[in-house]
């Protein structure tokens, strides 16, 4: 009897048109990876996945929603997608896999983000675009694997910190620094702030030193202060009465001969309900409400991070 060719089933139709799109998916990062610095193999065993592996691996199970490493495995020997198109050739066994995703990678990984992340400010829409260019910069603890030894925080925990920029007019992430849980956040700010930016920020940031250099950079702030900040009015500026925005006026920051600043900022301070902001920022060509506004948009990095920590 000669062969016949049985009838597609729905789970083979749907593997079918899943293996395109995530090779559509996958290609922007495979265009990059021959720039990449060569990931190395630690001691004398040869490695078992490549960077491209590792990659494949990590989408694939963000895509699945997989629960676990050991669900991932699962899934690279018993799905015929994911053994034919995400596994190694010669298939991963589970200590191997694990040393290769707690150890290995992490600065091959940051050169992948900073190849990527300009390329998807092409192609993803620009809001705001009205303010300038917005940059939200903030830190936050996350969890560390224990192979992670540098990143102790404190007896009995291990902490990483990530120092971040936020793109507020794309809504992703433009610059990443990884340091031990105790590190200082404030001197990453200027590593990521660049030129033209504007770089939006909570209180801890206030820094009337940064501010004048920030200045002189051409780089620009929108930075909360705190209220009993002393402020040496040089001009008022055109306010509202009976407006939520209750002060708008061009000062000097600080105590004079301490800590003020040597180049005049514009302060604007308004209510929400019962609570006071006071922003200082080197934008004088926005509205007080513009300011206003950028600064409520500093909450976007807090719903990223939410998010990372949810889901990441």
């Amino acid at each position: 009897m000669p062969d016949t060719i049985k009838p597609e089933n729905k789970k083979q139709r749907k593997r079918r048109r899943k293996t395109p799109s995530f090779q559509k998916l996958t290609r922007p990062m495979n265009d990059i990876l021959p720039n990449i610095s060569p990931l190395q193999a630690r001691g004398n065993r040869p490695l078992q996945m490549t960077l491209e592996d590792q990659l494949n691996a990590l989408i694939y199970f963000h895509l699945e929603e997989h629960s676990s490493g050991r669900h991932l495995l699962q899934a690279l020997e018993e799905e015929d997608f994911a053994r034919e198109q995400i596994a190694p050739k010669e298939g991963i066994k589970k200590s191997s896999f694990f040393e290769a995703i707690n150890t290995r990678g992490l600065e091959q990984l940051l050169e992948v983000f900073q190849a990527l992340s300009p390329k998807t400010t092409r192609v993803l829409p620009r809001e705001f675009s009205n303010l300038g260019d917005l940059v939200s910069i903030d830190g936050s603890l996350i969890d560390a694997v224990l192979s992670m030894t540098w990143a102790d925080y404190r007896k009995g925990a291990k902490k990483a910190k990530v120092h971040l920029g936020f793109d507020l007019n794309h809504s992703i992430p433009s610059q990443i620094f990884l340091t031990k849980g105790k590190a200082d956040e404030r001197p990453f700010a200027h590593k990521i702030l660049a030129p033209g930016q504007t770089g939006v920020l909570d209180r801890y940031y206030q820094c009337h030193k940064n501010f004048d250099r920030w200045q002189t950079e051409g780089k620009h702030f929108v930075c909360r202060i705190k209220v009993r900040t002393k402020k040496t009015c040089i001009r008022p500026l055109e306010g509202k009465p009976d407006h939520f925005i209750f002060y708008d006026a061009m000062v000097l920051l600080g105590t004079p001969g301490v800590t003020q600043t040597e180049k005049e900022v514009r302060v604007i301070a308004y209510r929400v309900g019962s609570k006071e902001y006071w922003i200082a920022t080197d934008r004088f060509d926005l509205s007080a409400e513009q300011i206003a506004a950028i600064y409520k948009l500093r909450w976007n990095i807090e719903v990223f991070f939410a998010w990372w920590k949810r889901y990441l």
